[in-house]
């Protein structure tokens, strides 16, 4: 049996040369240097930077968005996908679409118009004034900013993965009796786990290390609408480098983690995979 072609030695050497330099010139300097910076002036002033009052309402918020952005997403994302993957239905091309639209459009234009809806002088501004609701520099502007900027990650990893498991499984345990919510837990959710943890994972890094459409809508109060990303760049801009480096090397951290938990859910989708061929060729 012929093998197939290959490029020569020193075209895979080369190629390997060009994808590690460019890893540690975009990737590993970076996080050596936000590192270095954070703990120039030693360990005690990183705490100390970190323990601040304004970093620690920063480090609360952004904690809280993500903990609020992320669980709609997941609603989101899984009945979106399992609307698009399952059933045929007028405007499915339309909501496909829309689901990609935070991709298409800059955060900070999608942060203009949730000021354009809910600002003082806004669409909805007068009526929200009227009922002392405050959307647009509080945390219901950052909230609702953060969701519509992360809402796609779910939903586009379910997509393929729900539409390549198919329904027959589902058909199969509804004619045995099981009821759609036995169905969901002990069919839909083993098959797109990986998936579903994956969009997860994406979702939430997002969520915390947004700046764009956060920055438009918070209003930069210290200690109440500034998430992470915001009081890093107010720390910069006042020149106290140390404590801006100390907590963007929270982010850093954020980065590192997710990097890891997406290779080791990768992993162990792959490795679901390779299990489940045989028992598929059996069949």
């Amino acid at each position: 049996m012929r093998r197939p072609p290959t490029e020569p030695p020193i075209v895979r050497a080369a190629l390997l040369v060009v994808a590690v330099v460019f890893l540690a010139v975009f990737l590993v300097l970076p996080l050596a240097a936000v590192f270095a910076q954070a703990l120039e002036k030693g360990l005690g002033a990183y705490v100390t930077a970190l323990r601040e009052p304004d970093a620690w309402a920063a480090i609360r918020l952004t904690l809280l968005t993500a903990a609020i952005a992320v669980p709609l997403n997941l609603a989101f994302g899984l009945a979106a996908s399992w609307a698009i993957a399952k059933f045929q239905f007028p405007g499915k091309g339309t909501l496909l679409t829309l689901i990609d639209l935070p991709f298409a459009v800059s955060p900070v234009i999608s942060g203009m118009i949730f000021v354009l809806l809910f600002g003082r002088q806004g669409l909805l501004g007068p009526f929200l004034g009227a009922h002392d609701v405050r959307v647009i520099f509080a945390v219901p502007g950052i909230v609702l900013a953060t969701v519509f900027v992360t809402f796609p990650f779910v939903a586009r990893e379910l997509i393929p993965v729900m539409e390549a498991v198919g329904p027959d499984e589902e058909l199969a345990a509804l004619s045995l009796g099981a009821r759609p919510w036995q169905m969901f837990w002990h069919v839909t959710l083993p098959n797109i786990k990986w998936g579903l943890l994956y969009g997860i994972i994406l979702s939430n890094a997002r969520a915390m290390g947004e700046f764009g459409a956060v920055s438009v809508v918070s209003g930069h109060i210290r200690g109440l609408t500034n998430t992470i990303p915001l009081h890093v760049e107010i720390l910069y801009n006042e020149y106290n480098f140390q404590a801006a480096f100390a907590v963007a090397s929270l982010l850093a951290c954020l980065a590192l983690v997710t990097l890891l938990a997406k290779s080791l859910v990768e992993w162990r989708s792959r490795r679901a995979a390779r299990r489940n061929e045989p028992a598929q060729e059996a069949a």
